[in-house]
């Protein structure tokens, strides 16, 4: 996030996760708590699509964590919802078969994306592995039925992995993704969703001996995402 709001309850009390919402879920809010500083284009981007990215950063038990997308690129906000105020939840893979808007299928991040759930019937897929589904402003897109997405955007998609990984498969994964997004005429960014936190699919299927994960005590450098326990450090990811 580019800027960020100031947590508005104790830190000391904050918890690491919340099982009811997870990194990219995508909520519909009843309101947006207004915090000091807050960026003057906060307020008509939340009346235009009153949804909010879940973020990975600690939080109140009584609190979420959240992102607020506006128009530009440079236009992210964290900040922090009450979660009496969250209508909806939803995730990534609830977008994965989703239709676009009428006359934006052939925006190519959303060629891809059709070209991906096509590949979720065919067993030799490595895609038909996983859980997955889209986030970033394709997902948005597809949940707020707010035109969001353009020619240049990138398509972000959240791969559910909770069990370990083999960096073959994750090397076939990635070829399969990228040879689509060619395709397309798009960049296709796969972040894998591991016990430890985010970890980019690229770094894994490279097989460097440590790679980054990021949860909501911030990024660490680790050797195994799906180890039992690890101790994660500082910072909002």
């Amino acid at each position: 996030m580019r800027v960020c709001a100031a947590p508005p309850f104790v830190t000391e009390r904050a918890l690491s996760c919340d099982a009811r919402w997870r990194p990219h879920d995508l909520l519909r809010l009843r309101r947006l708590p207004a915090f000091d500083d807050e960026p003057v284009w906060v307020r008509a981007a939340f009346e235009r699509a009153p949804y909010v990215v879940v973020r990975r950063a600690l939080a109140d038990e009584d609190f979420v964590a959240i992102g607020v997308r506006g128009v530009e690129r440079a236009e992210r906000y964290g900040t922090w919802a009450q979660a009496s105020d969250i209508v909806t939840v939803v995730p990534p893979e609830a977008l994965a078969q989703t239709a676009p808007l009428a006359g934006r299928a052939t925006l190519p991040p959303f060629a891809g994306l059709s070209a991906l759930s096509a590949l979720q019937s065919d067993a030799a897929s490595p895609l038909a592995r996983f859980v997955w589904g889209p986030t970033g402003s394709a997902g948005f897109e597809l949940a707020t039925q707010m035109p969001t997405v353009t020619e240049s955007s990138d398509l972000d998609l959240l791969i559910r992995t909770p069990e370990p990984l083999a960096q073959d498969l994750a090397r076939a994964l990635l070829d399969q993704l990228q040879a689509l997004a060619k395709r397309a005429g798009t960049r296709v960014d796969a972040q894998l969703e591991t016990p430890a936190g985010g970890v980019a699919l690229t770094e894994w299927a490279a097989g460097k001996p440590r790679v980054m994960t990021r949860d909501a005590r911030g990024p660490q450098l680790i050797a195994n995402p799906w180890a039992a326990a690890h101790t994660a450090h500082g910072g909002d990811a």
